[in-house]
């Protein structure tokens, strides 16, 4: 099997972080963003990496010039996080491995979490893995559906389920490991029939399930890296627990 190949997300503005920059270069402890997530990345053992870009892309082809082993992919329309990996196809059509699908806008993600993953991801050979969070409080968050035994069956939004399924402390975190021929198998079966008119990567997992192959879910993200950046303040408390972190404040 071939090494691991990461996409990282990283076309969108983010209207709401009051800032004309592609959303992934706004700063975390004086660092656009994304270089968080390349470091991570680059030390989980993921040598190649495909950054897909689009509003404003020549920023962040500049800012990741130095960048060792990392190629472009324009999303010329923000159609989705299912879309921005179905026009990564030519770049990953050879590739017989592992594709890792994370967000460029997640400076949190830990080595950790993801060299667990690759781990798990090698030992069980799923079409699917999905890195998840067990969180005390999960609201607004997409729930993990297991099965008797403890098998994953789907991921429910939080719109669409019922009382006992918002009970459910398993998250999805949108972190996935595919097996890649198996993922590009299923990305031309995605729909946009949803409110935002948008193909979503969430909706492979499901379709991989739908086609008998093996999907699972393992909860070993942690806490931090449930901590999103939507907004200037959110930004704020990512950048002081980062802060927090290097410099070990209780």
């Amino acid at each position: 099997m071939s090494d691991p190949i990461a996409v990282i997300l990283a076309a969108g503005k983010g209207t709401r972080m009051q800032s004309e920059l592609p959303k992934v270069l706004c700063e975390v402890m004086d660092r656009p963003m994304i270089h968080f997530v390349l470091d991570a990345l680059e030390k989980s053992g993921f040598k190649k990496k495909i950054v897909v870009v689009g509003y404003k892309q020549e920023l962040v082809r500049e800012a990741l010039a130095d960048r060792e082993s990392v190629e472009f992919v324009v999303q010329e329309e923000q159609l989705g996080t299912g879309h921005a990996v179905m026009v990564c196809r030519d770049n990953l059509e050879s590739h017989d491995g592992p594709v890792l699908v994370v967000a460029g806008d997640s400076p949190m993600i830990q080595v950790s979490s993801l060299t667990t993953l690759l781990e798990h991801f090698h030992e069980t050979q799923p079409a699917c893995l999905l890195g998840t969070l067990k969180k005390d409080n999960p609201a607004g968050l997409g729930r993990i559906v297991r099965d008797e035994n403890g098998a994953f069956t789907g991921i429910v939004e939080e719109k669409d389920a019922t009382e006992q399924q918002r009970l459910i402390t398993e998250v999805n975190m949108s972190t996935y490991i595919f097996d890649n021929q198996k993922m590009l198998s299923v990305l031309s079966e995605l729909k946009n029939q949803n409110s935002q008119g948008e193909y979503y990567i969430t909706d492979c997992p499901a379709l991989l399930r739908e086609d008998g192959k093996k999907v699972d879910a393992l909860p070993v993200l942690k806490p931090c890296e449930s901590l999103s950046i939507n907004t200037v303040d959110e930004l704020a408390i990512v950048d002081a627990e980062m802060r927090r972190l290097l410099n070990k404040i209780p």
